[in-house]
């Protein structure tokens, strides 16, 4: 499979008065098309670094990061935020829905930032609304649904214009056990129908439904663990 995620050297470092801390320090990683991958770690490990660096919202200090074969560490904010429209859909643990638009609306946002035209950005959302089963709450706003049904709007918003890459960051730490299970259902099906998707979770047991689980620890990768094919651990410190 072709990588879709190449990371070569990557830091993250901050001026912290005279000193300099390494948020992340010499990270090497690659994610092919069609994998589902769980990032774990404690807080403070630097997950949440890596993570806004493969999502293009932050840029290495140091290293190399290419997306679908092209290096994108060096790139302006305004080609980074292209890429995220176009390349990337994101899932975050607050939903982070617009409460004054109904379910479609929301939806439809990714495909209203590029420029497509009324009829194809609502045959869009409605098309990943039907994926997470919430077609019949098209019309709904957030207030008017539960929080399983404002994450799955927040799925279908993501998936919306079909990106490269579903990146979730800890997208069920708002909801109950029932509602859990169906999120990471959602998840396994996207995954079974060829979606790539990154997961940020500090839970093993959300951490399970990966087919791989990355533990980051100080700044750097110290356990690839493929989960799905094989019981293999790579322990690399």
């Amino acid at each position: 499979m072709a990588n879709v995620v190449t990371v070569t050297g990557v830091k993250k470092l901050y001026k912290m008065g005279s000193e300099t801390v390494a948020a992340l320090n010499g990270v090497d990683l690659k994610i092919d098309a069609g994998e589902f991958v769980a990032l774990m770690g404690p807080s403070g490990s630097g997950k949440s670094t890596l993570m806004n660096i493969l999502g293009c919202l932050d840029r290495p200090t140091v290293g190399s990061y290419k997306l679908l074969g092209q290096e994108v560490s060096g790139l302006s904010d305004d080609d980074l935020a292209r890429i995220r429209n176009k390349t990337i859909g994101f899932v975050f643990q607050n939903f982070n829905l617009l409460p004054r638009l109904t379910s479609l609306e929301n939806v439809a946002l990714p495909a209203v930032y590029a420029g497509l035209g009324t009829k194809e950005r609502l045959k869009l959302a409605m098309d990943a609304l039907k994926k997470v089963s919430l077609a019949d709450r098209a019309e709904h706003l957030p207030t008017e649904l539960s929080g399983g049904q404002r994450q799955r709007v927040a799925i279908a918003r993501a998936i919306a214009m079909k990106p490269a890459i579903l990146m979730a960051d800890e997208p069920t730490g708002n909801l109950d056990t029932k509602s859990t299970l169906e999120i990471m259902q959602i998840f396994r099906d996207l995954h079974a129908a060829g979606s790539t998707i990154i997961l940020v979770t500090h839970e093993p047991d959300i951490a399970q439904a990966a087919d791989r689980q990355i533990l980051v620890k100080d700044g750097k990768i110290t356990k690839d663990i493929l989960t799905a094919q094989t019981d293999e651990i790579i322990d690399i410190v």
